[in-house]
């Protein structure tokens, strides 16, 4: 079982379409999902589990779409806060805030004040983030440090990385068939396994979790060694 599973959550607008129903349906329906996979995660063992909400390129989205989706946040957060702090959800918010209206940042801050000491599974929920972000922000943060150029490692980098609590990331999943990562989690993604689904986000369930947890089991981690070799981290192989 993997301790870290993250999920590109792709198709709830193709989901509303289908259906002649407005776009912003489509991200309800897929809230609805991702508490439902939260509560499948958790069920299942799983200790973190990142999901890409909102990344930074998705600004270019047309206006009432993207404040739709702001207010989607405050709903989330009003509808099930108290039922996922009771069943012991840790949130956590990455990304770049500076964007977003100080109603939504005083939410984000709520979720995961009221979390803080819940232990069952983390969700780190990324909104405006993007890969490429993460690392110059790390970058800019070591700087700020005074972190000599000699002395900044891939340890030493990792810990300005927005999931610096969080392990390496194991299983990458989208939604939606697309087959690309987006520009998600691109540090922390190195050496993850990947599952790609055609079933689009909101349809996304227990079922879909298994078959890409299914997945994942039958295959082998080498982290860059060969078949058979005793497994190691990823840290202590060379590249290749």
């Amino acid at each position: 079982m993997p301790r870290h599973v993250a999920i590109v959550m792709d198709g709830n607008g193709r989901w509303a379409k289908k259906r002649f129903l407005p776009r912003f349906v489509g991200h309800k329906q897929g809230v609805d999902a991702l508490v439902d996979t939260v509560r499948a995660c958790a069920d299942r063992g799983i200790e973190y589990l990142t999901v890409f909400a909102f990344s930074s390129e998705n600004w270019k989205r047309p206006e009432e779409e993207v404040s739709g989706l702001m207010g989607l946040v405050l709903m989330a957060v009003s509808r099930y806060l108290a039922k996922l702090a009771r069943e012991g959800v840790r949130i956590h918010i990455v990304g770049d805030r500076e964007a977003v209206s100080e109603q939504v940042r005083a939410a984000w801050d709520q979720a995961e004040s009221s979390t803080a000491h819940n232990t069952r599974i983390t969700l780190s929920v990324a909104f405006n983030y993007g890969g490429r972000w993460d690392v110059v922000q790390a970058c800019r943060r070591a700087m700020v440090d005074g972190v000599p150029p000699e002395q900044l490692t891939e340890e030493r980098l990792g810990s300005y990385m927005a999931l610096s609590d969080a392990p390496d990331l194991d299983l990458f999943i989208r939604t939606g068939g697309e087959v690309r990562i987006s520009n998600f989690l691109l540090w922390q993604s190195a050496y993850s396994e990947l599952h790609f689904t055609d079933c689009l986000w909101p349809d996304f369930g227990e079922a879909e979790l298994d078959v890409a947890l299914t997945s994942y089991a039958a295959r082998e981690r080498r982290f860059g060694g060969i078949q058979g070799a005793a497994p190691q981290t990823a840290a202590a192989l060379p590249a290749g």
